[in-house]
Formats: structure tokens, C-alpha cells, sequence
């Protein structure tokens, strides 16, 4: 996810917390070399920022809304230039807050740069609910890019438009920074194939719900998705700490994914879950699960994890959609910004078996053993006292 090209892309928001001043979109661009980045950001022919951010520094940079994506609950429409394109001549690490302040629904994720972009995705997103739907958005970085859309084995409707079907099949060509944002209309867009003839980003996500669907309050979810290329066959999962008892877990339901057919799943700790999936698109479900695990797959699969709500008595947080990355693919550093603005910020950390890890110079030493996986996790709270880097 460390790149020069990056795509922001706005995607559909509860309406009433996606229009500026109140409410703004936004990215954060770290600047993990050890030179000045040039950052420029263009929409279509248009320059909206150009500005400079200094070896070791986060900067927060806040963007139009982009309406025709984030407004209203469909149909499904494809916008012509509706991401935004950051470049940087250095190396750089971007996520985006839609919105920024955490008012009443948000979420944030890690973009990942065209050179880490794949030309197959598996789609995961969460129920249509109470009215609201969800959603996938798919991004191009080259015209005349081929998008072939493919239903799962899950049951959904979509809001058809653009060149998608009602049942969510379709081929829709797209140029360089057009977006193609596909809407429910009811059921489930998880398990869905995205494949094109070019490298594609695709987020999945929801305007705003509820996890579970009985447990208040909705808020909204989104992911950039990682492509199936990179995905692997093992995950350790944790889930995050409460607010404000950060001495417990919160609950969140976890789904794992199948990318192939008659994929085998196994848990460590066994979590009498062990089953196989039949289909691609397939998916095991954990519920109000405060487990910590290792999952393995004899195939790829892929795991998300969403927070649950805070009506369900763990804590005060509401919704939010994380993508678990392989052990494989763990790094040594990291250089991220949590919001101070916000209540309370955590860093959550899986790592090796006596793994010396700090935090801000500071050295973790608060583990607790991840079973018998040889992973351990650590849930370190972040000062607000500074500018959030």
C-alpha cells in the first residue's frame, strides 16, 4: 500500500453528514520517505490541491464531496471523473475519512496505489437495511477498462442502472477516473465478482447501518478492497477495544470469505466453526464474537470484520468495516493519523510472539496470547494531546 498513484473516491454517506463545512471528505497522506513529497490532486482536467508534505509527517488534506456518488440511495450510476487522482514523487501511505470528524457516521480506509491494484475482486458489503442501501464502487486508472460484474451465491437485488442488471450481472466499460458505483435494492452484495481487462480499485461498503440489524445505530461502512491477487490463505483476527472501559473487547461480527469453490476453513483456537465452503463467494459468519483467532483457508479467502454497534453493550462505538491482513504481509513500521478530534483513538497490534514493538518511542508491553498461533495482540491508546500523527 506504499505508492505514488493513488485514486480517493467518494462513496455513498448518510446525507445528512456528507456536505461541507459540517461534514467534510478528506485523506491523509503520510510521507514515509525521507524527502519532501510533491502532492498534486487532480479530478479530471482539474487541479484542486498541490501542496508539500515533509519526510516523517502526515498531512490532512479535506476534498469536495463528490454529490452524485455520496448523495441519495441510487439507482446505480457510473460518474466520469468521479475519483480523484493524488500523485506524489515520493513514496507515500494515503487513507481517507468520509467524513473526517467523527460526528455521527463515519469510517475511514487505506487506498492502496495503482501498482498494488488487480484485475480481480471479491466484493464484501453488508445487508441492505431499513431502506438503506449498500454499495460497491469500482474505479479505473486506464481508459477503455472492461468491468465484468458477476452475482455471488448471496441473494441481492440491485438498483439497476449504468449497464447493471437488477439481478447485479453486467459489462460497463470505464475511462481513467470514472466510477462506477453499484446500489442495492435489497439483499446482499457480498460474494460478488468484479474482473476486469485492466488493474481496478474497488471499495465495498453502506450508506448506513446497523450491526447487527437489530442493534442501533447505523453508520457507515467502507473498505478499498484488497484484489484476490494478494489475498492469502491465513489471517489472525482481534477485535478492537471498548469506549470508555478499554480494559475489555468490543464485539464484532466477522465474515470469512471463500475465493474458490470447496474451500475448508479452520479456526485456531477451535471456535466449532470448521466447515467447507461449497462456492466462491460463500461465507462463514461469526456473531457479537469478542474471539481472538487464527483462520485458514485451503484456498484464498478473504476476512472482514465489522464493529458492531453500541447498543449491544460494548462500548459506545457504532459501526465501522476492516479488511484482516495476512501475517505475510505484516511490516516493521508504520506511520499513520488518528484524528484528535476524536473521542478516543487506538492502535490495535498483532505481531509475532515476543516481538519488541513500540509506539511513539514508547515500548509495548501489554500482550495477551493470541491461543496457541504464536501471535500475540496489544491495544495501545493513542494521546489526542497532539496533531494526531
Amino acid at each position: 500500500y506504499i505508492g505514488c498513484d493513488y485514486y480517493p473516491t467518494v462513496t455513498l454517506q448518510y446525507d445528512s453528514y456528507n456536505t461541507s463545512p459540517k461534514d467534510n471528505f478528506a485523506v491523509a497522506v503520510a510521507n514515509v520517505y525521507d524527502q519532501d513529497a510533491m502532492i498534486t490532486i487532480t479530478q479530471g482536467n482539474n487541479m484542486i490541491v498541490d501542496t508539500v508534505v515533509a519526510p516523517g509527517d502526515v498531512e490532512v488534506i479535506t476534498l469536495p464531496w463528490v454529490n452524485p456518488l455520496t448523495k441519495g440511495n441510487g439507482p446505480t450510476t457510473m460518474v466520469t471523473d468521479g475519483a480523484y487522482r493524488l500523485r506524489s514523487d515520493r513514496p507515500i501511505v494515503v487513507y481517507q475519512y468520509n467524513p473526517l470528524a467523527s460526528t455521527t457516521t463515519n469510517d475511514a480506509s487505506l487506498l492502496l496505489p495503482v501498482n498494488a491494484w488487480g484485475p480481480d475482486y471479491m466484493v464484501a458489503s453488508w445487508p441492505h437495511w431499513s431502506g438503506i442501501p449498500a454499495f460497491y464502487a469500482v474505479v479505473a486508472h486506464e481508459d477503455n477498462t472492461t468491468v465484468t460484474l458477476t452475482p455471488g451465491p448471496a441473494a441481492v437485488s440491485v438498483a439497476a442502472g449504468a449497464g447493471v442488471a437488477a439481478n447485479g450481472s453486467g459489462v460497463v466499460v470505464l475511462n481513467e477516473s470514472d466510477v462506477l458505483e453499484v446500489i442495492t435494492a435489497s439483499g446482499d452484495l457480498t460474494g460478488t465478482s468484479v474482473s476486469a481487462d485492466k488493474p481496478i480499485s474497488v471499495f465495498g461498503g453502506h450508506k448506513c447501518t446497523n450491526v447487527p440489524a437489530n442493534i442501533t445505530a447505523c453508520d457507515h461502512l467502507e473498505e478499498a478492497l484488497f484484489p484476490i491477487q494478494t489475498l492469502a490463505d491465513e489471517y489472525v483476527v482481534v477485535p478492537p477495544v471498548q469506549v470508555p472501559n478499554n480494559a475489555a473487547l468490543k464485539a464484532q461480527m466477522v465474515r470469512i470469505i471463500a475465493t474458490e469453490p470447496d474451500t475448508d476453513i479452520t479456526f485456531e483456537p477451535d471456535l466449532g466453526l470448521n466447515q467447507n465452503l461449497a462456492l466462491a463467494g460463500q461465507f462463514i459468519q461469526l456473531d457479537l464474537s469478542t474471539a481472538q483467532f487464527k483462520v485458514t483457508g485451503s484456498k484464498k479467502i478473504m476476512v472482514v470484520q465489522y464493529m458492531v454497534g453500541q447498543s449491544a453493550g460494548f462500548g459506545t462505538s457504532d459501526p465501522a468495516m476492516v479488511q484482516a491482513v495476512t501475517p505475510a504481509q505484516f511490516r516493521s513500521d508504520y506511520l499513520f493519523h488518528a484524528a484528535p478530534t476524536w473521542t478516543a483513538n487506538f492502535v490495535d497490534i498483532i505481531a509475532p510472539n515476543n516481538a519488541m514493538v513500540t509506539v511513539d518511542g514508547a515500548n509495548v508491553a501489554a500482550w495477551t496470547a493470541i491461543g496457541a498461533t504464536g501471535f500475540s495482540a496489544a491495544h495501545v491508546p493513542l494521546s489526542n494531546a497532539g496533531n494526531g500523527n
